[in-house]
Parts: structure tokens; C-alpha cells; sequence
């Protein structure tokens, strides 16, 4: 059997396109021998699939910017047809629906998250036309990951019709380095890895991601250190040697000039300086005059709160007031040169506080990232939390207590949309932090499938997922719920959950829906959260079931484990039995917890630390130990544990 994929032009994302329909139907169809040609409008013969990019408003009417939303027509009648986008990244995208059609399932990221059927394939019907709801849909670089992590990331988010991947940093080399270096684990490989040799592997990276046509997010943390010579590439605290000339662009902190708390990255400048101002500017717009393959350059102040100038020429204006002001001379400067980069501005800690006297000018250049760090998890976005009842605090240079209600940190939002009415995405935590204190996964996911789907009442036009990269542990209910909701607002996420637990368990479906509903419900993510009483008679009940649950459970995941013949199936089975165990660990601790027993718990919290570093090596590519620990050894004990 013999098939022709024409695609209409040597644009790389397009030339990828047709190599990834031919490799998929291959899988399906391994009798089917595939041509790729370069289109030459002869007619269409059976089984000939035409890919090309049409971005005219007749054929995708609620699109608004061709380059940068994305829309595809799949229209193949009787294994014949066309897969076209509103432009290349959104032909792949087609084909990968396409494909989707067919049967094929991505339910976590790696090879072996790969359902791919066996049948023919040869008269196939697929007619689908869809636009995705929101333009914003990536994932932005976090956690302790590989090399491999990273690219089975990249290479998973156009399956699943995500479009945008986000490299944080000049060169993200913390993340890198936390696992290649393993200090908080004795049971993994140590790797030395050089700064040189994850700037290389990033390059590599940055390939992958131009190659699929997502749009690539780049730097963010560092400028106000980098750009005046000091080093930020990790939230680690040093000794530095600071020259006068960088101290005086140091803001004053407490009556000294100084790295803030030792930690370049939290460290802001003295913005009525001009010449710090400058360093900013200047090295932001050599920037992007070199790095032309970057759509969208993040431009963020230092991290952290409550850490901003207090000399006599700053603690009169507000932060953000200086903030535009910057911003509108990179914009200048960058028209200037006819550099068509985006800029993202964000709203997050101190410039949650808008600006009073600054505004944006040219706002076609600016894209709006509302990053609500501080919000609880346990409440979604939606309409009835507008913030417009709420009563919000004045700006108190470095006394500010930051907002942990969702309606307040819209109500932020809300006056900084008054005066920008620009493109903006939300830049949110669910799968850093927050999913740990989730370990039945089904609760959390909820959370993040309804914030996606309500966006649009927030005038934000989708989320990048500021996320570790191992996060498909228990499953990857989650990651899939959020590209489902982003690609689709008006799906229902019950209905969604069936469908992926369908793919994923078969005939166990209903069950093992239910169980991961159960061990959200029983963990209490709120409790977890540290929004309730710890020492707390009702969950000391609740986590009290969690050992019964589990023992009812577990033979059913050893059986099905050692009956399985398909590689997938079988690793998920097996993954599951020890996120079992674990679930028995950490119950263990949360009971003695929640009775008070503080000495106890932290007891049985060692137990289940030795246990995950010990399980490591076998899951590690579904699971990101490191974050576990820091996050829940915080829950437990109190502390954090990161490096």
C-alpha cells in the first residue's frame, strides 16, 4: 500500500509535519509505504494527504492573529484529503488531531506514553475544524530534569495541542544542575555538568522547540543582576565581591547597598539611577538584536517581595511606575531597529501594585503575565470571584503582605487591565508546588482544568505553566487536562477525566477513576495546604482510611501488573504500585500529624524520604523527587530541602 504526504512549502515545522504523519501512520499501518513530495497541484490521488498553511479570515474566521492563534481543517474522505493550518505550527497540530482520530493517544510524555493501534487505516474518514479556545498554551521550564526530560516535554506539547515552551533564565542551568549533580540523592548518578555543557544541551533544545513552531518564551530572572555583573543563575545563597560601581546600582535595603539575603536573583536595583536603568535596557535590546529566534522575552524585576530601594529618589514612586518606564524605552529602542520581539511584562509580587503616574505606549508590543504565586489552589477561578468587592491595601514599600485569596489577586489583575488592554496570559503554579499536596491527583487537576477553562472571564488569553517536568505521577490526568481545556473552554472536566482514564486503564476505568477520586478526597489538599488545623480530629479520621483504601487496592495493581503483556500498560501498573506504598507512607506521617504527635510524624517522614530516593531510579521519568520532598518536608516538618 502506497501513500503521498504533500505539504506546500520547505518551511521546517511544515517538512516535520510529513515526516511525523508518515512515522504515525507507519506505526499504525507498518504495510504502508509513504512519499513525502513537495506539493505540485497535480490531482489528488487515493491515499494522498495535502498539508499546507491557509491563514485567510474565510477559512479561519475567529482567529485574530494568523501567526500566532492557531485553527487547522482536517477534511480526508476515503484516506484522502487535506490537513490545513492557520500556519505551520498549527498544520502539526492538525496532524497530530489527525492521528488523534485515528486512535493514537499521547497520555504522558516519552515514548512509552504512546498508544499507537494496529489496523488499516487506507479508507479512513476524518472531517474536523477547530480553533483552540485560548492563544497562550505552554509550559515553562521548572524542576529537577534532564536533558531527556526536558526534549520528551517538548516533543509531548504539540501532541496534545500545546503550542509554546518557555526557557527561563539566560541559560536555565539550576534545573539542569539539580539533577545532574544530585546532591539531596545518594541513589541516583552524579553527572558533573558544566554551565558550557547545559548552555549546549539548551541550544539543542531551543532546535526542538523552532522546529515544531512553538512560540519560544526565553529569559525572565536575572536581569537586574546579570546586567550589572553579577551572577544569577539560582536561587542559592553566596558570598559576593561587589565593586562600587555595582554597589551603588544595588537598591538600598534596610540603609545598605547590598545582594539581598545573599541571593543575586532576589536582588533589585536602585531604579532612579539611570545608569542601572541603562545596563537593563541596553542588554535587553542587544538581546534581542541577537537572538532572533525568541518571540516572546520576558523582562521581570528581581524575585521575591518586600525587597525594593528605599533611597531617597525610589521610595516615593512605585516600583511599576519605574518598571514602565523601562519598559517603554526597550520599545523605543527596539522600533528603533525594527526588532519585532515581544516583550512580556509581568504582574507578581510588589507589581501586583499598578502603576499611578507610567503607561504603557505602544501596546501592540507588550504581552500582559499575571503571575498570582501567592493564591491558594483549593478555589478556581471563576465568575463569582470578579475581586470587585474586594477592598485592597495601599502600597507599603516593603511591608506588604501578599495576596493569598484568588479574589484579591484578581482584583490586582483588574487594575492593572484598566490601564493595558494588550495581550496577557496567566503564569500559574499548579504542577510546581501544588499538585504534591494532591497525591490522588484527581482533585488538583480538577482545580487546573476549571482556571484554564475560566480565563477567558479574567481577559487573559491562556497560561503558560511555570511547572516541574516530571509531573505525569500518578498519572497524567493533569497535564492532559490542562491542554484539554486551554485547546477547549466549553469541555466538562468529569467527562474529560473518563475519557483520559479510558486510554489509559481500559476496561479498569471506572474503578480507577473512582480510586484516584477517593485518595483526593481522603488527603484533604486543603489540610495539605496548610488551610486548616494540623492537629485536626475529622482528618486524622480521614487520612486513617487512606491505609484501607490502598490495602484494597493493592492486590488488584500487583495482578494486573504481572498479567500485562503491553509494555505501557505494564510500567503504569507497576508505577502505581509504588505510588501505593507511598501513599502508605505519607499517610502514616499526616495521622501521627494531625494527632499532634509533631516528633512521631517527622519520624515517619524519614522513613518515606529514604523510600522515594530509593524508588527513584525506577520512575524518575514520571516523577520529580526533589520537588516532592521539599514541598510535602514542608508539610510535614516545616522545612525545605532544596539542592
Amino acid at each position: 500500500m502506497e501513500w503521498r504526504i504533500e505539504r506546500c512549502s520547505e518551511n521546517p515545522t511544515l517538512v516535520f509535519a510529513a515526516e511525523e504523519l508518515v512515522k504515525y501512520i507507519q506505526k499504525i499501518n507498518p504495510a504502508i509505504e509513504a512519499a513525502i513530495l513537495k506539493s505540485d497541484n497535480t490531482r489528488q490521488l487515493k491515499n494522498t494527504l495535502k498539508l499546507y498553511v491557509e491563514n485567510s479570515k474565510n477559512d479561519f474566521p475567529f482567529i485574530k492573529n494568523p501567526s500566532l492563534d492557531d485553527a487547522y481543517n482536517i477534511n480526508i474522505k476515503n484516506g484522502t484529503g487535506i490537513i490545513a493550518g492557520s500556519n505551520a505550527r498549527s498544520v502539526l497540530l492538525g496532524v497530530y488531531r489527525f492521528l488523534h482520530a485515528l486512535g493514537c493517544r499521547w497520555l504522558r510524555a516519552g515514548s512509552d506514553g504512546e498508544i499507537i493501534p494496529k489496523k488499516d487505516i487506507s479508507n479512513c474518514d476524518v472531517n474536523i475544524s477547530d480553533t483552540a479556545s485560548y492563544r497562550h498554551r505552554g509550559v515553562c521550564i521548572e524542576g529537577c530534569c534532564s536533558f531527556t526530560h526536558v526534549q520528551n516535554m517538548i516533543e509531548w506539547l504539540p501532541k496534545v495541542g500545546m503550542n509554546g515552551y518557555f526557557n527561563q533564565f539566560s541559560t536555565p542551568f539550576c534545573f539542569f544542575d539539580y539533577w545532574y549533580h544530585h546532591k539531596n540523592n545518594s541513589n541516583m548518578e552524579v553527572q558533573p555538568t558544566s554551565i558550557d555543557e547545559i548552555t549546549a544541551m539548551v541550544e539543542t533544545l531551543t532546535e526542538q522547540i523552532k522546529k515544531r513552531g512553538l512560540l519560544y518564551h526565553a529569559t525572565g530572572h536575572g536581569w537586574t543582576c546579570d546586567t550589572i555583573g553579577i551572577p544569577g543563575n539560582s536561587w542559592e545563597k553566596k558570598e559576593f565581591n561587589i565593586s562600587d560601581d555595582q554597589r551603588e546600582m544595588l537598591a538600598m535595603v534596610n540603609g545598605k547597598r547590598e545582594v539581598f539575603q545573599g541571593i543575586a536573583l532576589n536582588t533589585n536595583l536602585c531604579y532612579s539611577n539611570a545608569k542601572a536603568r541603562d545596563k537593563i535596557i541596553t542588554a535587553i535590546t542587544d538581546y534581542c538584536r541577537i537572538r532572533r529566534e525568541v518571540d516572546y522575552l520576558h523582562f521581570w524585576l528581581a524575585d521575591e517581595s518586600n525587597n525594593q530601594c528605599e533611597c531617597d529618589n525610589c521610595k516615593d514612586i512605585l516600583p511599576s511606575d519605574f518598571y514602565v518606564k523601562m519598559l517603554n524605552e526597550i520599545d523605543k529602542q527596539l522600533t528603533a531597529e525594527n526588532i519585532p520581539t515581544k516583550i512580556v511584562f509581568l504582574v507578581y509580587f510588589d507589581l501586583l501594585w499598578e502603576p499611578k503616574t507610567e503607561r504603557l505606549y505602544n501596546q501592540d508590543r507588550f504581552t500582559l503575565m499575571f503571575a498570582p504565586i501567592t493564591r491558594t489552589y483549593t478555589k478556581t477561578f471563576s465568575g463569582d470571584n470578579s475581586g470587585s468587592s474586594v477592598d485592597l491595601a495601599p502600597y507599603v514599600r516593603n511591608k506588604l503582605k501578599m495576596p493569598a485569596s484568588v479574589e484579591e489577586n484578581i482584583a490586582r489583575l483588574k487594575r492593572w487591565q484598566n490601564q493595558f488592554t494588550g495581550d496577557s496570559f496567566d503564569f500559574d503554579y499548579h504542577l510546581i508546588w501544588d499538585q504534591y499536596h494532591d497525591p490522588g491527583g484527581y482533585e488538583s487537576a480538577r482545580i487546573l482544568f476549571e482556571d484554564m477553562k475560566n480565563l477567558d472571564k479574567l481577559n487573559l488569553n491562556g497560561m503558560v505553566s511555570c511547572q516541574v517536568q516530571r509531573v505525569f505521577y500518578p498519572t497524567g490526568l493533569a497535564m492532559n487536562a490542562m491542554a484539554a481545556a486551554l485547546w477547549n473552554k466549553n469541555r466538562s472536566f468529569e467527562t474529560f477525566a473518563l475519557e483520559y482514564f479510558t486510554d489509559m486503564f481500559g476496561e479498569y476505568a471506572p474503578e480507577m477513576h473512582q480510586y484516584f477520586k477517593e485518595l483526593s478526597r481522603l488527603f484533604q489538599p486543603a489540610y495539605m495546604r496548610g488551610e486548616k488545623e494540623y492537629v485536626n480530629e475529622e482528618s486524622v479520621k480521614l487520612f486513617s482510611e487512606i491505609p484501607m483504601l490502598i490495602n484494597k487496592m493493592m492486590p488488584r495493581l500487583l495482578s494486573r501488573m504481572e498479567r500485562e503483556t503491553d509494555p505501557y500498560r505494564k510500567k503504569t501498573w507497576f508505577a502505581l504500585t509504588i505510588h501505593a506504598q507511598i501513599c502508605i507512607y505519607l499517610a502514616d506521617a499526616l495521622i501521627l500529624k494531625a494527632k499532634g504527635l509533631q516528633a512521631a510524624a517527622e519520624s515517619k517522614w524519614e522513613r518515606m524520604v529514604d523510600y522515594v530516593n530509593r524508588i527513584e531510579p525506577l520512575i524518575h521519568d514520571l516523577f520529580d523527587v526533589m520537588y516532592f520532598k521539599n514541598v510535602l518536608g514542608y508539610t510535614i516538618q516545616g522545612t525545605r530541602r532544596f539542592g
